[in-house]
């Protein structure tokens, strides 16, 4: 998987220089997806916010798969397709980055979610699998891991969120102790 990820090193860092001008510019990174994607959502933010490898001021990030009472009084209200939707129109600016995680790239919930970002004047980032979806063709920018099994799809993923982390934490670990 990892000679795989080396023809998408170039769309990756670039990824990365999103991020890190995402949040230069004063604005925060919002994630969302399902099952595994959604505790990948939420481990990537916790390195942005708490630290990845180095101290460093704390960076805004916020997974959209973390509080249950949203999660489940709008779903019980609304339906799960626009959960993670409503939340971005509630928390996005067009300052902000959209991470949106799909496996597949067919996931309705995330998907809603890139183009109710997309309207919000906020870039997305789309991290799929299995030739993209239609998430490839909605985000402004994507990586799609060259692979069709969701449980190497998923350890890219992660693999690609430590590697941002990683981007990302030395531009403000430099900038922090300048």
């Amino acid at each position: 998987m990892i000679e795989k990820l080396r023809t998408r090193t170039d769309v990756i860092e670039s990824a990365g220089e999103l991020l890190i001008d995402t949040l230069k510019q004063g604005g925060k990174i919002l994630l969302c997806g399902n099952g595994g994607s959604a505790a990948d959502c939420q481990h990537i933010a916790a390195e942005f916010v708490v630290r990845y490898e180095k101290h460093r001021r704390p960076l805004a990030a916020i997974a959209l798969t973390t509080d249950s009472s949203i999660l489940t009084a709008h779903s019980n209200d609304y339906h799960f397709d626009s959960v993670f939707a409503r939340q971005v129109e509630a928390l996005g600016t067009d300052n902000d980055c959209l991470i949106a995680i799909s496996t597949s790239g067919t996931s309705r919930n995330v998907l809603n979610a890139a183009e109710a970002a997309i309207d919000k004047g906020m870039a997305v980032i789309g991290l799929t699998g299995n030739g993209g979806g239609m998430l490839a063709g909605v985000a402004t920018m994507s990586i799609v891991v060259p692979e069709q099994v969701t449980a190497r799809i998923q350890e890219a993923h992660i693999l690609i969120g430590h590697w941002w982390c990683g981007l990302v934490e030395e531009a403000f670990h430099d900038r922090d102790h300048a």
